[in-house]
């Protein structure tokens, strides 16, 4: 039986964790090799440590309301989208609340995690710490990793001829990156057009004598500000979209979205992408257009090989003087305290059942939360992953068996390992992963039930933001201010903007209010059609759950 669990990291998925740990009556102890919570979100100047950090300017890309943990809602003078400093904030507000603090070890760092002898009959784990020169060895009944997929920059000079042999210019990885200080009037090359690339372009342009970003991807570039101002994810994450989207076939979907991006500005014109293109990646950024635009930021091909101090493009044009080139070409995964047995298993999320579990396991008490890439907050995905988790070990929820496992696992991962920086491998729909691992919970909403017995609440489920909230309405841990929170999260969103006007109701709430009555028969009935009992290895094209 599971009863003292270790806890690895003292991040966003770390603190969901322990209090996911202490809800279910487990022992959690979090061991953090740093001085303080909050992961990456705890910026720092200095890159000596090589602990990875946000840049003094990054900006969130989801909202509040969509990123807030389910029980415990941000403040409602927080702006919608938050700087690194506010999300700390938060965290240090969460860990207070919930007294976090006193299950965390500070400056340990965890060493090794290996299987005790008799692990197939007790799931137990050898836990080897240090703290300030100091070794400790522990057993604990269950591990739960929480140190995300941030961890060690994806810096691909290999792929890139001169670079190291010929380029006389400094070169550095996003991870070093803090601000635009060292770059002034300084020629730079950015390679990457994720959102870090797309970023650092835009906030470099201000004061470089020229950026140019060098992309290989087609790319489509979206504003976190959607219609009527409101942020995006709180218009586009809804289940009614979701719906839509399994519904209509994929291609008439990719094209209504093509069009839609298209709204904004022609992306071919500017020669991110076409709507003819069938790969493509998404980033959000209000400002790099107007930078393509006005000059500042020059697109480029992919960098076919440097020389002295210029980058030659696939395309055989060439820039001259390139004084900086910027590696935006994200992180690669590891964990190297883990048996090899376990961590040479580990290739990506796919080797994992649902991106969770080991299947290879005779004992199901080791746990990786947060190795996820969402198309919302993986801040939410990671603590529906913690309640999921902590329930397995407490005996409340249940596991198929190990060869069950293994076979949904094998299904899911391709016969070719892919590139480390090729992260699509990561990336599922936000509604669709935690919806899964919410009916495994047994915490997942019932739209179907909730729109025959409070209708007001089901339509604001059905067409309104899939937010955190509707995972505390029923089951195991259910929170009493989950309903009020959902039917009040338009107004929390708009109250940072009421600081010249009285707060009052939004103009479109009551169109709102009329559009959902008379959606009420449609909502009714594909809340009847497609909704089923979790099934093992479901997956959202096998069936969506409404």
């Amino acid at each position: 039986m599971v009863r003292r669990v270790a806890v690895v990291g003292a991040g966003a998925g770390g603190l969901a964790s322990v209090k996911c740990c202490l809800e279910e009556g487990l022992e959690p102890t979090c061991f953090e090799s740093s001085e303080d919570i909050g992961g990456v979100w705890r910026y720092t100047d200095s890159t000596d440590s090589r602990r990875i950090t946000v840049y003094r300017s990054v900006i969130t890309n989801t909202s509040k309301e969509m990123s807030c943990f389910s029980d415990f809602p941000f403040p409602e003078d927080f702006p919608n989208y938050l700087p690194h400093s506010l999300v700390l904030e938060y965290l240090r507000m969460y860990a207070r609340h919930f007294d976090l603090l006193r299950h965390v070890r500070f400056q340990t760092t965890v060493l090794s995690v290996r299987k005790r002898p008799d692990f197939s009959a007790s799931g137990q784990w050898e836990v080897v710490t240090e703290t300030r020169g100091v070794r400790e060895s522990h057993v604990f009944d269950a591990v739960m990793v929480c140190i995300g997929h941030y961890q060690e920059p994806y810096l691909p000079l290999a792929s890139f001829p001169g670079i190291e042999s010929r380029f006389k210019g400094q070169r550095l990885h996003s991870w070093e990156y803090r601000d635009v200080q060292a770059f002034r009037g300084k020629r730079v090359l950015v390679v990457g057009i994720g959102n870090t690339g797309g970023d650092l372009s835009v906030e470099l342009s201000r004061v470089a004598a020229k950026v140019f970003l060098s992309t290989r991807s087609h790319t489509w570039v979206i504003s976190r500000v959607s219609d009527q101002g409101f942020p995006l994810d709180m218009v586009s994450t809804t289940r009614f979209n979701s719906l839509l989207d399994w519904l209509l076939p994929s291609a008439l979907t990719r094209r209504i979205k093509f069009r839609k991006f298209n709204s904004w500005f022609n992306h071919t014109n500017y020669g991110l992408a076409s709507s003819k293109s069938s790969k493509f990646k998404m980033i959000i950024n209000e400002e790099l257009p107007f930078c393509l635009l006005s000059g500042t930021v020059v697109l480029k091909p992919n960098v076919k090989e440097f020389t002295e101090s210029s980058a030659v493009f696939e395309d055989g044009t060439t820039e001259e003087n390139i004084d900086v080139v910027l590696f935006a070409t994200g992180y690669n995964f590891s964990f190297p305290f883990l048996e090899e047995s376990v961590r040479g298993a580990i290739d990506d999320n796919r080797s994992l059942y649902n991106c969770i579990f080991p299947p290879q396991l005779e004992k199901p008490t080791l746990a990786i939360i947060g190795l996820i890439q969402l198309t919302g907050s993986i801040m939410v995905g990671s603590e529906m992953q913690a309640r999921w988790v902590t329930g397995v070990f407490a005996g409340w929820n249940k596991l198929p068996p190990p060869s069950k496992m293994m076979a949904e696992v094998l299904k899911r991962k391709p016969p070719v390992k892919r590139n480390p920086s090729e992260r699509e491998n990561l990336k599922m729909s936000f509604i669709s992963y935690v919806d899964k691992i919410a009916a495994c919970a047994g915490v997942k909403p019932s739209v179907w039930r909730l729109l025959l017995t409070d209708p007001q609440l089901g339509l604001a489920i059905f067409f309104g933001p899939c937010s955190p909230y509707q995972y505390r309405l029923a089951g195991w841990g259910s929170w009493s201010g989950a309903r009020a929170a959902v039917l009040t999260q338009w107004q929390r969103s708009l109250q940072p903007l009421r600081t010249r006007v009285p707060a009052g109701s939004s103009g479109s709430s009551s169109g709102w209010c009329w559009v959902c009555l008379l959606a009420l028969p449609a909502a009714l009935t594909a809340a009847w059609l497609f909704s089923k009992p979790p099934q093992p290895g479901w997956s959202p094209r096998a069936g969506l759950q409404v």
